[in-house]
């Protein structure tokens, strides 16, 4: 991006979260702005940057090869990166802080939004904002979980292991069921799972408890993030697991289950559905708008 000598002009920048899952949202709606993963890594330091848990570049799916064939479908693509600058396939909880922009931004009204992803499309529907306004509950359609395989999958930490099931939602999950969550550990580094030919491009790994009937707890080491405190895909993923393992798979009974994941951040629900499809409901809000200094900005994408 270039700017005038005159008047050097910045970059303007958003920041917002879901359940404390936290991003930067960078507006980019013709695609002329390349961010390599070292500016993403800038961008997301918490100490010499802005800080977030990811970057959401929002960009109109026409203007983008990652999305121009979903431009059909869906006006918007969320390109989406972890705090480390790599490329992740959908965030769930980043997805409806997405929407949550589009809306505040004019570019959409609430109710019923398609998104695009490097995942597919994800159908987003924004609820009216409260009367004393509150913004309104955003629900998501992840799409089918898929449960790959294979059987057999571990999560250790220190000395403890823990049988884990293999959910793709888009990108994979690793679900452990543990008798306390703080036997996750610190969760600075990623947690071993082996086989190790089962994550070839690295795995998100969830820690869950019991809490009460369809209510459980998580905690979650995000690849290319460390521990968030939220992952959508990840509560997805663990309500796929949770029905699975209460004997409630609605792909075997044929009725949909809801469960409710808490997690650092906050509460979100999940209904998991015959077909597979996952939905999603959660708060997701914008806190602040501002302008990179045009001289940083320089010395990132130089």
């Amino acid at each position: 991006m270039t700017a005038s000598s005159a008047q050097p002009v910045g970059l303007p920048f958003l920041k917002g979260h879901g359940t404390q899952n936290d991003f930067v949202i960078i507006p980019d709606p013709d695609g002329r702005l390349t961010l390599g993963p070292e500016a993403v890594a800038a961008l997301c330091d918490r100490r010499a940057g802005i800080g977030g848990d990811g970057l959401l570049r929002v960009v109109r799916s026409a203007a983008d090869p990652a999305a121009a064939d979903q431009a059909d479908r869906a006006e918007w693509f969320m390109d989406y990166r972890n705090a480390d600058g790599s490329i992740a396939e959908m965030c769930g909880n980043g997805v409806r802080v997405f929407a949550r922009y589009l809306i505040e931004a004019g570019l959409a009204k609430p109710g019923e939004l398609a998104v695009a992803t490097r995942a597919g499309v994800r159908t987003v529907r924004v609820a009216e904002d409260a009367e004393d306004g509150t913004p309104g509950q955003v629900t998501v359609d992840m799409g089918r979980a898929v449960l790959p395989g294979p059987d057999g999958i571990e999560v250790t930490v220190g000395e403890r292991s823990w049988p884990a099931l293999n959910v793709n939602m888009g990108n994979p999950h690793a679900v452990a069921f543990v008798a306390s969550l703080d036997h996750a550990g610190n969760l600075w580094e990623a947690p071993l799972t082996s086989p190790a030919t089962a994550y070839p491009e690295g795995v998100n790994v969830e820690f869950v408890v019991e809490r009460g009937p369809r209510h459980v707890a998580m905690r979650v080491f995000e690849r290319g993030s460390g521990e968030t405190r939220s992952c959508g895909t990840g509560t997805c993923a663990v309500a796929v697991a949770a029905a699975r393992r209460d004997g409630v798979d609605p792909t075997v009974t044929g009725e949909p289950v809801t469960y409710t994941v808490d997690v650092p951040g906050g509460r979100l629900l999940l209904t998991v559905h015959p077909d597979g499809r996952v939905e999603k409901t959660g708060p997701a809000v914008i806190v602040a708008r501002g302008e990179l200094d045009p001289r940083w900005l320089a010395a990132l994408t130089g």
